[in-house]
């Protein structure tokens, strides 16, 4: 299938999430290869939203203001309660790779649809799964994609964000400078 190449940050809370995007974004990182996954918000609160693989997400519900500034510029974006998570939003790409995790019933030894997604990206399964620990604690993972120049990039940018964690994966390390 190719090269995987991916850097995966972990933020604490929305807004360093958001200010890491708005950062790359700035630095002319091409934001079609963002992803995030986060759950912000009270079980008592209404749905956030409905998944829409074509267009940006209309209808955010009460947290409107908090989500819209910076999901709405991912395209495809979606809101799963997921077994063992709970309810999350995604939007990006990784997005598409879950729909082919839940579509596909591709579903990795004890890992949910979002892991066999980020698993089918190439990323270590040891990995996966600490990732997966991150969102059940109310953490954010962004997610950036592309050539190996593409996630030395996304790297050195997201690194002046100060994320809870940072890692690269990547088929190509030698070549790209990065440990996987």
């Amino acid at each position: 299938m190719g090269e995987h190449n991916a850097v995966v940050a972990i933020y604490n809370t929305h807004t360093e999430a958001e200010s890491a995007i708005k950062e790359l974004k700035r630095a002319a990182f091409n934001i079609t290869k963002l992803s995030i996954v986060g759950k912000d918000f009270h079980t008592e609160e209404h749905v956030v939203g409905y998944y829409n693989t074509g267009d940006r997400m209309k209808y955010w519900g009460k947290l409107g203001a908090l989500w819209g500034s910076v999901w709405g510029l991912l395209l495809g974006a979606g809101f799963f309660a997921i077994p063992g998570i709970g309810p999350v939003l995604i939007a990006g790409p990784l997005l598409g790779w879950v729909l082919g995790a839940l579509e596909g019933a591709v579903m990795t030894g004890g890992m949910t649809a979002i892991g066999a997604g980020l698993y089918s990206l190439g990323i270590p399964k040891d990995s996966v799964l600490n990732y997966e620990t991150a969102l059940k604690s109310n953490k954010f993972i962004l997610l950036a994609h592309g050539t190996a120049e593409e996630a030395v990039q996304a790297r050195k940018i997201i690194q002046t964000t100060r994320p809870h964690s940072l890692d690269m994966h990547t088929t190509v390390a030698e070549e790209a400078g990065a440990v996987a």
